[in-house]
């Protein structure tokens, strides 16, 4: 779109690159780790703005697990190529936080090792959609606000059901938080489709804009829940519904559905992907 790749001068002026990190299925850049070290990881606000900006996080390919044809990946792997030949040592890690894989050696040869053990490790088919899915944030430390937890919340919207429920269990220690962009953008609008619609407008660029929009289009799919530390107001301004009693918010609905329907519980949240066949 003719915004400018801007990357920290001390890495494009090295004569050696070695980038590091995790791999692990992401929201919206369909795997962390690899070309991720260097775009956004040392790249300009502008550049970064403009690869999140809500055309790109609106494309359906934008999701967990989908490099190829992601347009967001393929802009961060377009413009780390940029910089030259990159080494990268990248782990893959377990609940426990425990290293379940090296994968090192060049930029993108390595990084595609990595992606396809973790899609073994961390992604799960399933067959069909569900009515009801129950999901966290993977606990402490990634549930202290509700920024991180739309990854939980995205993670549990692949699988559910047009016009299902989705609970989200996240302590939100820190709430959105507060004075944060994310607070402010979801207060500065009536509910998840005026979000839309602004980030729609041409020239509407705002920091954190990523997390509305992701929260917003799930909305349309799903009502969502959250089970959470937060006042209920707080939860509100923030268009969700409190849930105080997740076993019996799920009984109330199965009954409301009959006994065909389907519920899915993600007890780690992000960190392991469904995905329908």
């Amino acid at each position: 779109d003719g915004t400018p790749a801007l990357l920290n001068r001390l890495l494009v002026e090295a004569d050696v690159r070695i980038i590091t990190g995790f791999i692990e299925p992401h929201l919206f850049a369909g795997f962390s780790g690899g070309p991720k070290g260097i775009m956004p990881g040392v790249a300009g606000l502008e550049t970064v703005m403009s690869n999140h900006g809500a055309r790109h996080i609106g494309d359906p390919r934008a999701t967990y697990g989908v490099t190829e044809g992601n347009p967001i990946w393929e802009e961060m792997r377009d413009i780390a190529l940029r910089v030259g030949p990159s080494f990268v040592f990248n782990v893959s890690l377990n609940e426990q936080r425990q290293i379940t894989g090296v994968f090192a050696g060049d930029l993108l040869a390595a990084h595609k090792v990595g992606i396809e053990f973790v899609r073994r490790s961390a992604m799960q088919r399933v067959k069909a959609p569900f009515d009801i899915v129950v999901t966290t944030n993977s606990g402490y430390p990634l549930d202290l606000n509700l920024y991180q937890g739309v990854k939980g919340m995205s993670a549990a919207a692949r699988i559910i059901q047009q016009g299902g429920t989705l609970i989200l269990a996240c302590e939100c220690r820190e709430g959105i938080p507060p004075r944060s962009p994310l607070e402010q953008l979801l207060h500065s609008a009536s509910g998840p489709e005026e979000i839309l619609t602004m980030l729609a407008t041409p020239g509407f660029v705002r920091p954190e804009q990523w997390q509305a929009q992701i929260q917003a289009l799930i909305q349309r799919k799903a009502k969502v829940l959250l089970y959470s530390s937060l006042p209920d107001e707080v939860v509100r301004t923030a268009y969700l519904t409190p849930c105080h009693d997740i076993a019996a918010t799920v009984r109330e609905r199965l009954a409301q559905l009959g006994p065909e329907a389907r519920v899915a519980v993600l007890p780690q949240g992000p960190l392991t992907i469904p995905y329908l066949a």
